[in-house]
């Protein structure tokens, strides 16, 4: 049996779009998926990045397309009170219901609801208190051990070269975004696709031109 990485950040609604599209794309395939939640923040700026909703006129089309999207895959989604905001609490909440960091799919389902199912703050202290109660209330969400567990998830999100969520890994193959789920289900069904020169040799291509920053 195969296992997939999801790396995701609760931030993000292409994670909730893709996370509630996951169980049909893998529908018949026998596979194990362990989530991952990442500082996705971190992770652009390794890379000297911008979030989609850091750049103005990209993030009013952001959340035109996820509401599109989320409405064409049946998938319930309501816009938060503001977006972005900071996801760390959620993230540590998530982290802290699992001794490896790795909480189950009811867990990432009620805090990705919490957010695209609510349209409330998100980060909203009294809300997240409540939810923390109700899925973790023995739990220190801010402990060393838990932040720790979730900076080292973010670190192997890094070293894998990850730039962005939702990514899924299988077999070190690395599937980025919500509109990538056909790609790995015909990865994972073993399309010859995946051996041919079109998929493997794309990091051999030269570069043309460079800006300077």
């Amino acid at each position: 049996m195969k296992t997939i990485h999801f790396y995701l950040d609760f931030i993000s609604p292409y994670a909730w779009l893709a996370f509630d599209a996951l169980p049909q794309a893998l529908q018949g395939i026998s596979v194990r998926v362990v989530h991952k939640p990442v500082v996705f923040g971190a992770m652009l700026q390794h890379h000297g990045q911008l979030g989609p909703a850091e750049i103005p006129a990209k993030r009013d089309w952001t959340y035109r397309q996820v509401q599109w999207q989320a409405r064409a895959q049946d998938t319930p989604l309501q816009l938060p009170a503001s977006h972005p905001f900071n996801s760390l609490g959620l993230l540590r909440l998530a982290t802290a219901c699992d001794p490896a960091g790795e909480p189950n799919r009811f867990v990432c389902d009620k805090i990705f609801r919490h957010v695209w199912c609510s349209g409330q703050e998100a980060a909203n202290a009294e809300r997240l208190a409540a939810l923390s109660a109700d899925l973790v209330p023995a739990a220190d969400v801010g402990s060393a051990e838990v932040k720790q567990r979730l900076k080292d998830n973010t670190d192997e999100a890094i070293a894998l070269n990850l730039f962005g969520v939702p990514s899924f890994v299988v077999d070190g193959q690395v599937f980025w975004g919500n509109d990538a789920l056909p790609m790995l289900r015909a990865y994972l069904l073993g399309d010859p696709w995946f051996g041919s020169d079109d998929w493997t040799a794309v990091g051999g291509l030269p570069v043309g031109i460079q800006r300077k920053t």
